[in-house]
């Protein structure tokens, strides 16, 4: 149990400090934009090409995770993604800063999909559940941590110091891990290459409800993230006028997804994940209207809103996913989040042009033609469902 105990609390803050690193420069947005004199687009560069990263190099670092031991992929990721940062903090070139995003990107997988990875190897079933409750828990305690570190640190110091702190963050959190995860033996290998060979990644993708599914991660992402990306423009400007530290107050609003991830999967097990698609579709919907008017209020609720419906959206996905699947699970969880952030790339750099051209108002719109998705994913599943009960 201690030792179970110590696992969790490892793959906690393993998976915090990834996450923290992803989502860092958000509530300095318009800052980075003035410093280097650069445009809102090419500032959302500082967070989409961390998420371009985690696309491209999510299914390769899955690969590995199944054939070799865990320990000196984590260790690798860490390096790199701490290295990054650093060299973020000192660069005077934002060029030079994108590309060590990008960096960051192609090597968090090596942190989170490698260790997500072996937790279903390596856990009995008993123990699993618990602790990727922590993997998920931390996820969201990352994102939020990163943009609130990325905005208190500033003030009284600089935004490259934020870089500083979550890269010490990323080796702390390596060096526990070298510590207290025990070593892959031969068995656990093979057995781990066996049972995932039995589905390839291409007969995952012809599969219509499972091809569904990570359409549904990939629209509730792309909706959920620019929201938060061009916030600091909205609230900075008026009608609001707020500061930097102001602003990242707000982002604590979504500490709410802790508590809503494992309500949504209750729920859907009660009422049917199509019913929690089509319910958490219209509350993000009915949310983002509320985020239209010039009412500090009505933006409060309306992020509380747009955080209860985007988790929901994409916890019920999860658990619909994993029901769905008899095995490769790995696989197909490392397909749901190719799709899940490459829907977050698409809606940060979708979003960046219509707030260019059209201002708030352009990216409230342009994220509300993408609820067709989870809409549409929800009616096929309440069919699905009712079927299956007649």
């Amino acid at each position: 149990m201690a030792n179970i105990l110590r696992i969790q609390v490892v793959v906690f803050a393993l998976v915090a400090a990834s996450f923290t690193n992803i989502y860092l420069p958000q509530p300095v947005l318009p800052i980075l934009q003035s410093e280097f004199q650069i445009s809102p687009v090419q500032a959302s560069f500082s967070v989409s090409f961390v998420i371009m990263g985690i696309v491209l190099s999510n299914l390769f670092f899955g690969y590995l995770s199944d054939r070799y031991p865990v320990k000196p992929i984590i260790l690798t990721g860490g390096v790199f993604v701490a290295a990054g940062g650093l060299i973020c903090s000192s660069t005077g070139s934002y060029t030079v800063l994108v590309a060590c995003r990008l960096l960051q990107g192609l090597f968090i997988p090596a942190l989170t999909t490698s260790i997500a990875a072996w937790l279903s190897r390596s856990l009995p079933a008993e123990r699993l559940s618990s602790v990727m409750g922590a993997y998920v828990s931390a996820t969201i305690f990352g994102g939020m941590g990163g943009r609130m570190l990325g905005g208190w640190i500033h003030p009284p110091l600089h935004w490259r110091y934020a870089f500083v702190t979550a890269s010490a963050f990323i080796l702390v959190t390596v060096a526990m891990a070298m510590v207290v995860l025990p070593a892959s033996g031969r068995e656990e290998i093979a057995a781990a290459r066996s049972s995932n060979g039995r589905e390839t990644y291409s007969s995952l993708l012809r599969k219509k409800e499972l091809l569904l599914i990570y359409a549904c991660g990939a629209g509730s992402l792309l909706i959920f993230s620019p929201v938060f990306n061009y916030l600091p423009y909205r609230l900075s400007g008026a009608p609001f006028n707020l500061t930097t530290e102001t602003i990242t107050l707000v982002y604590l609003v979504y500490v709410l997804g802790i508590f809503l991830g494992p309500l949504a999967g209750k729920l859907s097990s009660r009422l049917g994940g199509g019913v929690m698609l089509l319910f958490s579709s219209i509350l993000l919907g009915l949310s983002l209207t509320l985020l239209l008017l010039p009412s500090m209020t009505a933006v409060i609720l309306g992020l509380l809103g747009v955080c209860a419906g985007f988790f929901s959206l994409h916890t019920v996905a999860v658990v619909l996913l994993n029901r769905k699947l008899t095995c490769s699970h790995g696989k197909a969880n490392a397909l749901y989040v190719l799709f899940y952030y490459t829907g977050g790339w698409l809606g940060l750099t979708g979003a960046g042009f219509a707030y260019e051209h059209a201002g708030w108002e352009g990216v409230i719109v342009f994220l509300a033609i993408f609820l067709v998705i989870p809409l549409g994913v929800g009616v096929f599943e309440r069919r699905v469902e009712s079927k299956a009960r007649d």
